[in-house]
């Protein structure tokens, strides 16, 4: 199994996960050109998307889903809530297939299981995708880590985590204080601090990948995140394994080899 973060913040978020013959994305927070040319950095084509997940309605992560599926003929594949909270911005899709949060969605070669998170939409989910042999856990747009979280992300040999914001640049930053609530609510996003201890208790000896993912431009530094991080995978992982997604291009794209299911 093969995927790249083709870009992630406020700006627009967009994942591409391939494994056989099939591919597909998480949200497509871009405009179509613009996953197109992403997609063509990692030599990639959208017409080889099979399909498309959602996990929130948020703008950044459903601008060009409506586009993309009318003109590429890709279902969309969403809860209840995402697609009425979604609805009037979507407008006509080419598919709509609904799923129940907490399902496992057998699509192609991939089993996708989706799981509920904690954010200001109405019914934002995470999804752990994996093919059989290797797993990739994808947890972005949550204001606290639940149990469930932490249960659903255990063993999985990629991981695609939220390392938001450094709360010290929130708290002393240009945002008004009913936005600074908002981001630490818990419905908000994780901070660098939560996000590490949640890695933390996520390490075992097969996890192969670990990107950090949804950074705030005005209220983080990669360096805080990625420092962060290291502190938690310090001693027990090689730190190369880390990686941090960016809001104008695509990260390489990674590939996770044979581990064992996750479901």
């Amino acid at each position: 199994m093969r995927f790249s973060v083709l870009g992630s913040g406020s700006r627009g978020n967009c994942v591409y996960i391939e494994s056989g013959y099939s591919a597909i994305l998480i949200d497509a927070g871009f405009s179509g050109k613009e996953i197109a040319n992403r997609l063509a950095i990692i030599d990639r084509d959208i017409g080889s998307v099979d399909a498309i997940f959602l996990t929130h309605e948020h703008h950044d992560h459903i601008c060009g889903v409506g586009v993309v599926s009318r003109r590429c003929k890709i279902p969309v594949y969403a809860n209840e809530g995402t697609f009425q909270g979604a609805d009037k911005r979507l407008k006509k899709l080419f598919k709509r297939d609904e799923f129940q949060t907490g399902d496992s969605i057998a699509f192609n070669d991939f089993h996708i299981r989706s799981f509920a998170v904690s954010h200001d939409t109405n019914d934002p989910v995470g999804f752990i995708v994996g093919n059989g042999r290797s797993s990739l856990g994808f947890c972005t747009d949550t204001g606290i880590v639940s149990r469930l979280i932490g249960h659903r992300l255990e063993g999985c040999n990629a991981l695609i985590l939220e390392f938001n914001h450094d709360p010290d640049l929130l708290m002393n930053g240009p945002y008004p204080p009913a936005l600074k609530q908002r981001v630490r609510s818990n419905q908000g996003h994780l901070s660098n601090g939560d996000a590490a201890c949640l890695l933390d208790t996520l390490i075992h000896e097969r996890l192969q990948r670990i990107v950090l993912a949804h950074l705030s431009e005005t209220n983080n530094l990669p360096a805080l995140a990625y420092g962060e991080a290291v502190g938690a995978v310090r001693s027990r992982l090689d730190e190369n394994i880390l990686d941090i997604s960016q809001p104008d291009k695509p990260t390489s794209l990674f590939e996770i080899s044979e581990c064992g299911p996750h479901f």
